[in-house]
């Protein structure tokens, strides 16, 4: 991606695995690493961006930010809350930028749906669900560098903070912050330290309501659905886009009747266009901290058997 965004320039790779590393740099015709830390030390390196399992990301930034390197995460920031405060003001501390990837933030149609919702366009939000049906087999979890890393939860979280925290995050965008979660989870269809089924009853902190359903057990994989329900109207996202949007006093609606300034496209986009520009990025730290929060409650509350309260 890096070698297809004007004013980006792919410097360097890192991976543990020297023959895949060596690999993907005669591809993109880069220099290549297999100790991040080694890499840090490049002048020519404006940009890090974290692609290693969750639970080392916060890690990995802080040690890039102190470098004075800027810094992107892919999803989510990290698996552990605390180190995700602590790579913020890491980031804070040393003036380097901090952003998170969630791809689902660039595409046209979902920025005009976000913008349509907070605006009002559905009148005052009711109810909003997310269910995520999605299946894994066991080797899925079995695999991975270091191997089985998806299962064990020093690096990962579970079917809400691995495949669902996505739509976390989508959720949180649409239908805005929660004040409360009451949540259970459970590992019911395979052999794994993390889980692989969550549900969750939300309260927003306009008081509207929300349900999360997530799961890797589910044969055959159902798609991902995201509800949101206002007094005016209803919108429904499924799987890579919105499917329906449909508002009663406006019958002929569509997403082409909704109006947006241009964005970036991709997360590469975002930090050049942030670096030359000065544009904000799409998920900084504390937005993506957000759906870190989020599903922390929920296996906290699960934990606990009692509701969590939020920010």
């Amino acid at each position: 991606m890096v070698t297809r965004v004007p004013g980006a320039k792919l410097a360097c790779v890192c991976d543990l695995d020297e023959s895949k590393a060596k690999s993907v740099a005669q591809k993109l015709g880069c220099d290549y690493y297999t100790d991040y830390r080694d890499m840090l030390d490049r002048r020519d390196v404006d940009v890090v961006g974290v692609l290693t399992p969750s639970g080392t990301h916060a890690d990995i930034g802080m040690k890039a930010a102190k470098a004075g390197k800027h810094v992107f995460t892919t999803k989510p920031m990290d698996i552990s809350l605390e180190k995700c405060d602590d790579l913020i003001r890491t980031a804070e501390r040393q003036g380097v930028l901090l952003a998170v990837d969630f791809q689902y933030r660039y595409p046209e149609e979902n920025r005009k749906a976000a913008s349509f919702i907070s605006e009002g366009g559905l009148g005052r939000l009711i109810l909003s669900d997310l269910r995520m049906k999605w299946y894994r087999e066991q080797t899925y979890y079995d695999s991975g560098f270091p191997q089985g890393w998806r299962k064990d939860t020093r690096f990962e979280g579970g079917s809400a903070a691995n495949q669902g925290v996505h739509f976390l995050d989508l959720l949180l965008w649409f239908a805005g912050p929660v004040k409360e979660v009451l949540g259970r989870s459970a590992t019911v269809g395979h052999e794994i330290q993390t889980e692989d089924l969550s549900v969750a009853i939300l309260t927003f902190k306009d008081g509207s309501w929300g349900v999360i359903e997530t799961t890797t057990c589910n044969y055959p994989s159902l798609g991902t659905t995201i509800e949101i329900t206002g007094q005016k109207g209803s919108m429904v996202w499924k799987d890579e886009g919105v499917s329906m949007l449909k508002v009663k006093d406006r019958p002929n609606l569509s997403l082409d009747d909704i109006s947006i300034e241009p964005g970036p496209a991709n997360i590469i986009e975002d930090m050049v266009w942030a670096l030359t520009k000065g544009t904000p990025v799409a998920v900084d730290g504390p937005e993506g901290r957000r759906s870190v929060e989020l599903f922390t409650a929920i296996y906290t509350s699960s934990r606990t058997r009692k509701p969590v309260r939020l920010g």
